[in-house]
């Protein structure tokens, strides 16, 4: 298990065992819902609520330990804060995997075409991943 209470503190945020509970169960598993977080949760703390998972996620999406993918059409998945990047999903086997690509441009062409000032980008694309594609 990876250490994350000097990252929690990092982040303004107290080490409880849920939330280190929650940065390692983010840790080995990647992208993760609510309720499959609830799921991996359960079984460490068998009385832990479903609200308490959502309180820490909240408090840590706030303070920026993790972040919110949104996924159209889908539940929104979790994952530790990390570089900036983008992301592919599998629209049959539902796999998310991270990808790097410089959106500058894009999001330069879009502040000219909607006369936006553009701060952040978020990109998921979505295909068959390369196991799905065999099938």
């Amino acid at each position: 298990m990876n250490n994350y209470t000097d990252i929690l503190r990092q982040h303004r945020l107290k080490a409880t065992p849920q939330r280190l509970e929650i940065a390692n169960a983010l840790h080995t598993n990647g992208h993760m819902t609510i309720e499959s977080l609830y799921e991996v949760m359960l079984k460490k703390f068998n009385s832990i609520s479903l609200a308490t998972i959502y309180k820490n996620i909240n408090l840590m999406l706030e303070n920026a330990f993790i972040q919110e993918v949104k996924i159209p059409n889908e539940k929104s998945v979790y994952e530790l804060t990390k570089e900036t990047h983008s992301h592919v999903i599998c629209r049959q086997c539902h796999t998310i995997q991270d990808i790097v690509l410089d959106l500058s441009q894009t999001a330069q062409l879009a502040s000219q075409a909607s006369h936006f000032k553009i701060d952040k980008a978020d990109l998921v694309l979505s295909g068959l991943c390369q196991k799905c594609q065999q099938l």
